[in-house]
């Protein structure tokens, strides 16, 4: 039973923004430690990220930075505010 499978849909720009997200804190900083001290948490974080690395062709295009603040302002359209509310919450 613990073995079995969980599927989580996320649109492309959220998987998108996440992957960058996920990236930055497990890659490139030490910030994951002060995140989710519980290591046995960190199996599932990088099962997501390795799925989204691997799935999503945006994440090797030369372009990619556009590309994610494209997909960060189509999701903060949704969600609503801006980065400044953001910065305040």
């Amino acid at each position: 039973m613990g073995e079995e499978p969980v599927i989580i849909k996320l649109t492309r720009d959220q998987a998108f923004v996440l992957s960058d997200w996920l990236y930055e804190v497990m890659m490139q900083s030490d910030k994951l430690d002060a995140i989710v001290p519980d290591r046995a948490v960190w199996s599932g974080i990088y099962a997501i990220s390795g799925t989204l690395e691997t799935t999503l062709p945006e994440v090797f295009m030369p372009d990619y930075a556009g590309r994610l603040e494209q997909a960060r302002q189509r999701l903060l359209e949704v969600v609503g505010g801006d980065e400044d509310d953001e910065a305040g919450a």
